[in-house]
């Protein structure tokens, strides 16, 4: 399990305008809260932030004025468009305590190749040590046969991890190709049509000799 000490500021100001300046000099603002206590405002460096939420559910050491919080990421807002870190929420953990987290699952093996694999969920939540979340966990997909699944109680848990997602879920799918083949349908031509440059024929009956 990472864990990364980054030093924090406390914040002083607040609304739109000095978050907005804050991230102009490359820092994020973010909320430290949880087991009781008052929630703290600061700003972290947004460099360093950035490469540490890199690693899946890493705890954070925040140290503000000479005191450590050890957390772990709860919300991260990110610029729809830029995908810059706008604000992150933290929320503080014990050792030895049991949070809940969703982990991203790795699907492992030789499956049948003639299906599509479809990953339905990415991820699973499970109950863990705070210290000790998985960066990731392995689903056994060898011998996946095409118009067939596997679920989440198909995941290999670690010693002290317990599932929490519904067991039924589906986190990879293999569907079947399409073998149909689409009829293309081509319109007769018209028979009353005249020939290629063949003068149209007169609409009206020739009259006989009385």
């Amino acid at each position: 399990m990472a864990e990364i000490t980054i030093n924090g500021i406390r914040r002083t100001e607040f609304g739109k305008g000095a978050s907005r300046r804050a991230r102009r000099d490359g820092l994020v603002p973010a909320v430290i809260y949880g087991h009781g206590e008052k929630p703290s405002h600061i700003t972290l460096p947004a460099r360093e932030l950035g490469v540490a939420l890199k690693t899946s559910n890493v705890l954070l050491d925040i140290v503000v004025d000479g005191k450590t919080e050890l957390t772990l990421p709860k919300a991260i807002v990110r610029h729809p468009i830029k995908l810059t870190l706008d604000h992150i929420d933290l929320v503080i953990v014990r050792r030895g305590e049991k949070v809940v987290v969703s982990v991203p699952v790795h699907a492992t093996g030789e499956y049948d190749r003639d299906g599509i694999l479809e990953h339905v969920n990415n991820t699973i939540e499970v109950e863990t040590e705070a210290t000790s979340i998985p960066s990731h966990l392995d689903l056994d997909i060898a011998g996946l046969v095409a118009g067939t699944s596997k679920y989440a109680a198909d995941v290999v848990l670690p010693a002290g991890v317990v599932l929490i997602s519904d067991p039924k879920m589906i986190v990879v799918h293999l569907s079947e190709r399409s073998t149909a083949v689409e009829e293309v349908v081509v319109p007769a031509a018209d028979a009353a049509a005249p020939a290629e440059g063949a003068p149209a024929a007169d609409a009206s009956a020739e009259k006989k000799d009385a």
